[in-house]
């Protein structure tokens, strides 16, 4: 069963959503307002990598990790764009190559 499958990643006026369902383990579910994100980090493994897009919050030291793979990141990665929370040409360069990229840049 492909993460795909069991885990979930919705947003709409207010935030991030996200929700699993892991197999064997109890589900979960959180949210992140989007005023409260303050750095976005797309960290790309390759082609037998697993990438994850990571949201950095005011509200916690540790970032809130979303696989590439899940129902809805690549909706979520397009609408961080729209809100200028990620840049595209960033995202761009990041979908074509392999390493950590973050917005703003440090």
């Amino acid at each position: 069963m492909g993460i795909e499958t069991w885990y979930q990643v919705r947003f709409d006026e207010q935030g991030v959503h996200r929700a699993a369902q892991p197999p064997g383990a109890e589900p979960w579910s959180d949210s992140l307002a989007w005023a409260d994100i303050l750095r976005v980090c797309l960290e790309m493994e390759g082609f037998l990598g697993s990438d994850t897009l990571y949201l950095f919050s005011r509200h916690r030291p540790e970032s809130y990790a979303i696989p590439y793979l899940a129902d809805g990141s690549a909706d979520l990665i397009g609408e961080l764009v729209r809100r200028g929370l990620l840049d595209g040409q960033l995202a761009i360069r990041a979908a074509t190559s392999e390493g950590l990229f973050c917005w703003p840049p440090e």
